[in-house]
């Protein structure tokens, strides 16, 4: 067994050249199982509570001097989801303002594909952890960017799935 602890503090936090702190986040999706353990067309993404509250989300956090934006997703998911997974191709930038703090940030979000769902993980006492469909999960994300975010991957995911699709098709004519 692993011993796994949050990172504290904000000594090794990243600035922009504006002074907003820069945080990074990730989605964190699989496909659902069907009963008879095939793989589905179905999405389904994990949210997680605020640590203050009741508030819904998904993981995020201050990107550090010490990593890439895509090992800071993975840390936070680990951290505040306790998930694993494969860290795929940036979602996009987002400027926001912390409503509960005033305070300006710079927001990157990633999809996470979950290979691993974790027991025990840092933060399990302080967070719960829910698999949504897209619609459950746009409705309780407190973040609108993090829903510009779900709305991009909801987008790349079903056109990838639509050119498999038409692929399989092309191959049964041939």
């Amino acid at each position: 067994m692993v011993c796994l602890v949050s990172r504290t503090g904000r000594h090794l936090q990243r600035y922009d050249d504006l002074g907003r702190r820069q945080v990074v986040g990730c989605i964190p999706y699989r496909f659902k199982c069907s009963t008879d353990g095939t793989i589905s067309d179905d999405l389904e993404v994990l949210v997680i509570s605020s640590q203050k509250g009741q508030k819904m989300m998904f993981p995020k956090g201050g990107w550090e001097l010490d990593e890439s934006r895509e090992e800071a997703a993975l840390r936070e998911s680990v951290e505040e989801a306790g998930v694993l997974g494969n860290v795929e191709c940036e979602l996009g930038r987002w400027n926001f303002i912390s409503k509960s703090h005033g305070t300006f940030y710079e927001g990157y979000m990633f999809p996470l594909l979950v290979k691993e769902e974790l027991d025990f993980w840092p933060e399990q006492n302080v967070r719960q952890r829910a698999w949504l469909n897209v619609k459950e999960a746009r409705d309780v994300c407190q973040h609108w960017w993090m829903k510009e975010a779900l709305d991009i991957l909801v987008e790349r995911l079903t056109s990838s799935l639509q050119q498999k699709e038409q692929n399989m098709s092309i191959c049964s004519l041939i």
